[in-house]
């Protein structure tokens, strides 16, 4: 009798496991869902901020992993997507995937596939929506509208981007509300007539991204209804990018908020990679400058902080979304920023320096495979991280063109060592430790700060400390050559 009893309950948890590993085998790998968020801080509620309004992005990050110490290869828009979409360090200007796009057709070996690509090779249904790569929508030419000039070419299944009132990419990308476009000849001051910011009553459609999210949720929606492939899909909010428009709605309760003081907000005196914030500057600003009219500089940290909580209801209508689906608990979920924004540090309006404002950013990683529940991980990490994580959680190979480290492990221990973060622009790169920042200029200057003191990056301290100069510049320089 014992042996019939043991019998059946040997037979019973063999039944079970090869049930199991039927069902598992029959499941789709997991979906990737990527949020690209332009010029966003990390200055949100799940990061410590309690004077921004970012109620959707705090409720994503209460299941997933928030890293507070992440850091973009570059301070523009162009070449930091370059290595979010390969993995790999590359150029620094916004021109990069453009010149990738140039050897790819040329059939060059030589060039690593792109993230989207792979994905798309292993059977993933790849789409973008909005602004992934550079170019809105991934097309060239002078409108950004000829589908013969391809940013990203063999990556996308569907790259997309629905201009609506503003009639073409460009249009859209510098668009403020109900269709108002950009005009870039230059006025007799040398700026252009559009507002630097505005904030018009009307639902989230009168502004770009409430039109493109739109399509990305009927893209979702599609995706989601197909039972035989994993998808791959990337969105891209443009929102806080410049000029700061959003619905009036969002500028509301940020009218009678007391802002915080702006840290370490002169000019520096020294050499650094300072810049005079022309992209900011070339906007209508009323003849006021927010580096000597701190009434005004308070505005426009209102209306940049009203574009953060209406880029915070895109992620919101995205993450509701893809719960409706029924396919969030199959879904890695990536919201990354694609670098930082001074709002007057360094006397800075904008990105393009290497201090720490231009180069951290928000990065926030779901995977419901693994127990997170609102973890969070001061581990420093670099955006050249985010395409092997993707192939570690998914299961895919990881090419052996990466050049970043899987972020699995802090994923799953938020004490998990990270590694130095290589960054650079223009005539300068830098490399970020725990304790400090080395900036090495082409023509030999060096900078060196010092993060645990309260000056942080106003004192150059390179003379006085040559051993750690020569250490982290080497480094820095090994990391680059590899």
């Amino acid at each position: 009798m014992q042996l019939k009893i043991t019998l059946t309950v040997y037979l019973t948890a063999l039944f079970a496991f090869v049930f199991a590993q039927s069902a598992s085998a029959e499941q789709k790998p997991p979906n990737v869902l990527l949020i690209c968020v332009d010029d966003l801080r990390p200055e949100l509620g799940c990061f410590g901020v309690n004077y921004i309004n970012s109620p959707n992005i705090d409720e994503f990050a209460s299941n997933g992993t928030v890293f507070h110490r992440h850091y973009v290869q570059a301070p523009t828009c162009g070449a930091s997507r370059y290595t979010l979409l390969t993995g790999t360090y590359g150029g620094s200007n916004n021109a990069a995937l453009f010149t990738r796009a140039g050897l790819v057709k040329k059939k060059d070996k030589a060039v690593a596939p792109s993230m989207p690509a792979w994905f798309r090779k292993h059977g993933y249904t790849t789409v973008s929506v909005g602004k992934v790569s550079h170019h809105p929508g991934g097309w060239g030419g002078d409108r950004w509208n000829d589908p013969a000039v391809l940013e990203m070419p063999e990556a996308w299944d569907r790259h997309l981007l629905p201009s609506g009132a503003w009639q073409d990419p460009r249009g859209w990308m510098h668009g403020l509300a109900n269709g108002e476009i950009r005009d870039d000849s230059r006025t007799k001051s040398g700026g252009i007539s559009m507002d630097v910011f505005q904030a018009v009553d009307g639902g989230d459609e009168i502004y770009p991204d409430g039109v493109s999210v739109d399509e990305a949720l009927r893209q979702m929606d599609d995706l989601a209804a197909d039972s035989d492939s994993p998808f791959f899909l990337a969105v891209g909010i443009l929102r806080p990018h410049l000029p700061f428009g959003a619905p009036a709605k969002y500028l509301q309760p940020y009218e009678s908020v007391t802002l915080p003081v702006i840290p370490h907000p002169a000019k520096p005196k020294r050499k650094t990679t300072w810049h005079r914030s022309g992209e900011f500057m070339k906007y209508n600003r009323w003849q006021r400058n927010p580096n000597t009219d701190s009434e005004f500089a308070n505005e426009v940290r209102k209306h940049y902080a009203a574009c953060v909580s209406y880029a915070d209801a895109q992620v919101g209508r995205l993450i509701d979304r893809l719960e409706k689906t029924g396919s969030a608990d199959n879904t890695i979920v990536v919201l990354w920023g694609d670098h930082g924004w001074h709002l007057g540090e360094h006397a800075i309006w904008g990105k393009h320096s290497l201090f720490e404002e231009s180069l951290r950013s928000p990065l926030i990683i779901s995977a419901p495979a693994l127990e997170q529940h609102g973890s969070a991980t001061k581990s420093i990490v670099e955006t050249l991280d985010l395409f092997p994580t993707l192939c570690d959680l998914t299961g895919l190979e990881t090419p052996k063109s990466i050049q970043g480290v899987s972020l699995t492990p802090i994923l799953r221990d938020p004490n998990w060592n990270g590694r130095p973060a290589i960054s650079y622009f223009k005539k300068a790169k830098t490399i970020r430790t725990e304790s400090h920042r080395l900036i090495l200029h082409y023509d030999g200057f060096v900078e060196l700060y010092d993060h645990r003191t309260p000056e942080k990056e106003t004192v150059n301290i390179a003379a006085t400390e040559p051993k750690l100069v020569a250490q982290l510049t080497k480094q820095l320089k090994t990391r680059l050559s590899r």
